[in-house]
């Protein structure tokens, strides 16, 4: 004989058990799921509101960053010249190689930096009508990333010298000052936004990555370079291909061995952190060596958003989203003093970066603009 189990209430209470009973008799399956179905939408809705509260909002550019500064064939130092736009497709490249130099406090490292790339850019992509297969031309833009030291200067002052010998012209080298402090990141994405080559690479002011490591990359990015039609405009062809500079073959090297034990557990939970979120195929994503072809420039910085340390990684997740090829390649690479990292915080904090960029990406929070900009 089956029971049935009763609450008793007191008199009170009896309300309570109406309620209850009430509840008993409607509890029916569609009910359950309804309820269980809206209790997850609230839950999402919140999480995405979260998201967004917490998402990168870079800052927009001034007026005076959009003007650079040069030296003339006299030795003066003129500033207030117009950057040109590479997010306007109909600006065609003037130069063969543009590179993009990110610097903060940099007045004591950035000179030897410029006697190496000016070297070899000029015998690698000479001015002259005789240069191989087009690869004529090219320029410097250096980001001063709202510096408290003489590092635009610095620079002016090496770029009156290199004009006395000869080893640069008016507007080869080009300084950008940031009013404030944006990170690497977004010294990159602004110099990027504002390059004249057919090809862009960005390199660090301390010159830990030898210069001339530039060939191979370019090299191996022609190999794997594709086209396409302009979304926007089906009359013109686009080029796409980004090669990644590497250090992946140098962990077990003595460079990396003898570093601190510290410095080498955060490198290895950095890369266990990123192979788990997602990001397999690139050894080395941080290294501040990458060449991108102009199209590709646009298309990445177009809607970029970090401006810390983990842009790269940004780069690499547009550049996958869009089917951009990518290629890593092995270079040169040594340790160099005064870098401005504080290991602990900063290590934090591009954990964090990672955890909201790629949940970003992942539920549409980002991408938006550039994906309307192509559909265009």
């Amino acid at each position: 004989m089956a029971t049935t189990t009763m609450t008793v209430f007191p008199p009170s209470m009896e309300f309570v058990g109406t309620l209850v009973d009430g509840v008993r008799e409607n509890l029916t399956l569609p009910v359950v799921l309804a309820v269980v179905i809206g209790i997850l939408a609230v839950d999402v809705g919140v999480l995405y509101i979260l998201l967004l509260l917490v998402t990168h909002t870079p800052r927009p550019e001034t007026e005076s960053e959009r003007h650079y500064i040069t030296v003339t064939p006299g030795g003066e130092k003129v500033k207030g010249r117009r950057l040109p736009e590479v997010l306007d497709e109909e600006v065609e490249a003037e130069v063969f190689m543009s590179v993009v130099v990110p610097a903060y406090n940099e007045e004591l490292r950035i000179e030897m930096m410029l006697d190496e790339a000016v070297e070899f850019l000029n015998q690698e992509f000479p001015r002259s009508a005789s240069s191989e297969k087009g690869k004529k031309g090219w320029e410097i833009v250096i980001v001063d990333d709202g510096s408290k030291d003489r590092t635009t200067d610095v620079v002016v002052d090496w770029m009156r010298r290199g004009v006395e010998k000869g080893l640069v012209r008016e507007g080869d080298l080009r300084i950008v000052h940031l009013e404030r402090n944006r990170g690497k990141g977004g010294a990159v994405a602004h110099g990027m936004r504002h390059i004249r080559g057919r090809y862009a690479v960005f390199a660090d002011a301390d010159g830990a990555t030898k210069f001339s490591d530039l060939r191979t990359l370019l090299s191996r990015l022609q190999s794997i370079e594709s086209t396409r039609p302009s979304p926007t405009n089906p009359s013109k062809t686009e080029h796409h291909g980004i090669a990644v500079g590497s250090r992946a073959h140098m962990v077990n090297s003595s460079a990396v061995v003898a570093r601190s034990w510290y410095r080498n557990l955060l490198m290895y939970g950095f890369h266990t952190f990123l192979h788990v979120i997602g990001i397999q195929k690139i050894k080395d994503t941080q290294c501040g060596f990458k060449l991108f072809t102009r199209d590709t420039a646009r298309l990445v910085f177009w809607e970029s958003h970090c401006e810390g340390w983990i842009f790269d990684i940004e780069c690499l997740l547009i550049a996958e989203e869009e089917k951009v090829g990518v290629e890593e390649v092995s270079v040169t690479w040594h340790e160099v003093e005064g870098t401005k990292m504080n290991l602990v915080r900063d290590s934090v904090r591009m954990a964090w970066d990672l955890v909201v960029l790629r949940a970003a990406y992942a539920v549409g929070v980002y991408g938006g603009v550039r994906r309307g900009w192509r559909r265009s």
